[in-house]
């Protein structure tokens, strides 16, 4: 029927109007026929009821069926058009008592296009006034104004229930249909916001990567092209040892960006244990590995996560420690924790002192990402100790090779 005042959406009756047409074209015909068949009043007084009947059908054709498609519809039109049906009918109905059947086609446009007081203002009309209309007019019997009487109050009643109850599922349905819209529009910016969000982690993610293996490379291979620089006229063989592990660099950066566009294991450990891994970055830092508990193999993010976490470990030593400090990397494997630890002995600093950039921040998120631990200690003058410590299953493995 209708929808509340003020509301829009889409009616139902939108998408099947033609099944309204149906009925009320069936409704008109049999008014028609029965007014035109009844033995009461006279041929004269039927025919005047039926031609007013007539102009139904153009006045729904051309005005009606349009006001009820509206979305929503045309309040005053509405109006105009009811009044105009009543205009017609009212008059039949007084005639012939039989043109009350065409009621039925009549007080449902009332609920579609009236507001509820309205429409029951309206309704009560349709069914109350014929019936007073035709007993002052033809003076029937009194049973026969009973029973008249009776059948209209009923067909009120009924209308306006049925109307009431129409209307109150309309409103509910379209109430639904908003949140079902605002749902919608809620997945929809959920959506935006996790691709977003992905997009964001993933930014993070490359940033991490790229100062963990390029940028930390590409830094090496400046320090080392200042050494030789400074060593080709006093020291060659040393110079040359230099140019070595640049070589050795500039390949394992090539490696890491190959694995970095592809997706895959870091350079580092696509042919190695982890232990092997660690001894090349520590040989190509001057550093020293000790490795105890029983090596095994680990899921590849532990691994992972230990070996960036050395990286930038090693990286902060070589910018902060100075060049004379001694780095020692320590890789313990227990049961249900793999604990990688970088100590040097060079200067120190305050680590609450310390903020931006992706240094200790990007360790600390990445081993978190695992569910792991970061410590960081250093005191300026004593040296510093980064610390990892991460959760790994204590799966039954055959163990690697012995540690070296």
């Amino acid at each position: 029927m209708t929808a509340p005042h003020g509301a829009t959406g889409s009616y139902t009756w939108d998408r099947s109007f033609r099944l309204w047409d149906t009925y009320f074209a069936l409704i008109w015909l049999a008014t028609l026929v029965f007014v035109l068949g009844t033995s009461h009043p006279g041929w004269p007084v039927r025919v005047a009821a039926a031609g007013l009947l007539v102009p139904l059908i153009p006045l729904y054709v051309w005005i009606g069926r349009p006001v009820l498609q509206g979305d929503p519809p045309d309040e005053r039109r509405a109006i105009g058009y009811l009044v105009a049906q009543m205009a017609l009918f009212l008059p039949s109905a007084v005639l012939v008592g039989e043109t009350r059947l065409m009621g039925f086609a009549l007080v449902p446009p009332c609920f579609m296009v009236l507001r509820l007081r309205w429409a029951l203002i309206a309704v009560t009309v349709i069914n109350i006034a014929p019936v007073i209309g035709w007993a002052l007019l033809w003076w029937p019997s009194a049973q026969d104004v009973f029973f008249n009487a009776v059948f209209a109050v009923v067909t009120l009643v009924f209308s306006m229930a049925l109307g009431t109850w129409v209307i109150r599922v309309i409103e509910q349905s379209q109430e639904r249909a908003e949140l079902i819209a605002e749902l919608d529009a809620s997945r929809h910016e959920v959506s935006r916001l996790s691709s977003a969000h992905g997009a964001l982690a993933e930014r993070e993610r490359m940033a991490r990567e790229i100062h963990d293996t390029l940028a930390q490379g590409f830094t090496s291979l400046l320090m080392l092209t200042q050494a030789v620089e400074a060593e080709l006229d006093e020291d060659l063989p040393q110079a040359r040892r230099h140019l070595a592990l640049m070589d050795e660099t500039a390949r394992q950066n090539l490696a890491e960006a190959r694995a970095l566009v592809a997706g895959g294991t870091p350079a580092d450990l696509a042919d190695a244990s982890l232990p092997d891994a660690l001894r090349r970055l520590a040989a190509r830092h001057d550093a020293t590995l000790q490795v105890t508990g029983p090596v095994r193999a680990l899921p590849a993010g532990p691994e992972v996560v230990a070996l960036r976490s050395c990286q930038e470990a090693l990286a902060n030593a070589r910018k902060h420690a100075g060049s004379s400090a001694t780095v020692n990397l320590a890789l313990a494997y227990a049961d249900e924790q793999l604990t990688m630890s970088v100590r040097d002995d060079g200067c120190g600093f305050d680590p609450g002192a310390v903020s931006g950039g992706y240094g200790l921040a990007g360790l600390r998120a990445r081993v978190a990402e695992v569910g792991g631990t970061a410590v960081v200690r250093s005191v300026p003058g004593a040296g510093t100790t980064v610390t990892v410590r991460l959760p790994v299953s204590p799966s039954s493995v055959s163990p690697l090779r012995s540690p070296r």
